[in-house]
């Protein structure tokens, strides 16, 4: 459950209701500091999600778009959901030990809420 990655891809497996349903979205994977930092910063778009890991907030300064914003626990568990525009600076989860960062409208599309567990397969 500790799990830490490395920068890189994979894949986010979002689990729906059913054992098999499951939403396979491409993933970009922050898990150095560097990446962290960097984020979606001076973007104008993303394919898929961002995985930050660890961290437990966010912000949208210098940021070009609004972002949909999942905070995950360390079971890889949703505890929260927003979307957040641009110059915004998010509240600490103190539960959460992951962040995914999409574009606004996106988790909504995959399924990704309150309680939803999601899965991630590092390429």
């Amino acid at each position: 459950m500790g799990r830490r990655w490395r920068d890189g891809t994979g894949v986010l497996l979002v689990h729906g209701e059913g054992d098999d349903a499951r939403v396979r979205v491409p993933l970009e994977i922050a898990g150095s500091y560097r990446a962290r930092t960097k984020g979606l910063l001076g973007r104008d778009s993303v394919e898929g999600a961002l995985l930050l890991s660890p961290a437990n907030n966010v912000h949208t300064f210098r940021m070009r778009m609004p972002i949909d914003v999942a905070y995950l626990d360390r079971r890889l568990t949703v505890i929260a959901v927003r979307t957040m525009r641009p110059g915004r600076l998010g509240a600490p989860r103190l539960r959460s030990r992951h962040v995914l960062e999409a574009g606004a409208g996106a988790m909504a599309g995959w399924g990704v809420r309150v309680g939803a567990r999601v899965e991630v397969v590092a390429e």
